[in-house]
């Protein structure tokens, strides 16, 4: 008798991967990755399951009620999404749960409802730290009342700042492989535009000079260099 795999309460957390099966990963065999019986995700009393110890055609599972799997959305070769469905006739479908596999790792995508509690309690987070921080510039004095001290706080809060050692975010050498990987699937199919390529010029046409142009032109400086400078006449003195 076939037995569903326990999941915890913030199946969010939980992720499972398949080393052995990553580096021949495609379409048709995705369904074969995520129904291995170490899959967390994965119930084992699915019409899925049925078919395959029947070793029935995939295309039946239309014609069956219940639980079951089915290959939502491809991305080759990085992303698979698979869909967890109750059908409960073969028009009327009630999704559960998706889940995506990334790299050969596969996690459950979160539901509306987990998103919108984290992005509240996020808010809620740093509106109770804003409060805290400007509750510590408060003062009070006996004879002065309520008053803001921001030099003093601003200063302490700087030193402290300069003090803390900046954290090192670890990363795995598998993760910074597969982030290479996504990163020229991306460039490959969405390419940099080219620049357009600048219009050549036509070439400016050869004037040609005229038959007599340069001959002219060495008599011309031929006679300038001929003539003879006359000095200015010389003046004579005046008799008074």
């Amino acid at each position: 008798m076939m037995s569903s795999r326990v999941i915890p309460d913030n199946p969010l957390s939980l992720s499972w991967q398949d080393s052995v099966w990553i580096p021949i990963l495609n379409t048709s065999n995705v369904m074969d990755y995520f129904s291995q019986a170490s899959n967390p995700f994965y119930d084992r009393t699915c019409n899925n399951e049925i078919v395959k110890m029947q070793r029935l055609n995939p295309d039946q599972l239309q014609n069956m009620t219940g639980l079951e799997y089915v290959l939502l959305h491809v991305q080759e070769p990085i992303l698979y999404v698979i869909r967890k469905q109750h059908r409960h006739t073969p028009q009327q479908l009630t999704p559960l749960a998706d889940y995506y596999i990334i790299a050969g790792v596969v996690h459950q995508a979160p539901d509306l409802a987990s998103v919108l509690n984290s992005r509240l309690l996020s808010a809620v987070h740093h509106l109770q730290s804003s409060f805290e921080e400007s509750s510590s510039f408060a003062k009070y004095h006996p004879t002065k009342g309520y008053s803001w001290d921001f030099k003093s706080q601003r200063a302490n809060l700087e030193k402290a700042k300069k003090e803390e050692k900046p954290r090192e975010e670890p990363s795995s050498l598998f993760q910074r492989q597969r982030v290479d990987m996504l990163l020229c699937e991306l460039l490959r199919k969405f390419p940099l535009p080219t620049p357009p390529q600048p219009k050549s010029l036509p070439a400016a046409p050869i004037k040609s000079e005229p038959e007599n142009g340069p001959a002219d032109t060495k008599d011309a400086k031929n006679e300038i260099k001929q003539e003879k400078i006359k000095p200015p006449p010389e003046k004579k003195p005046r008799i008074h």
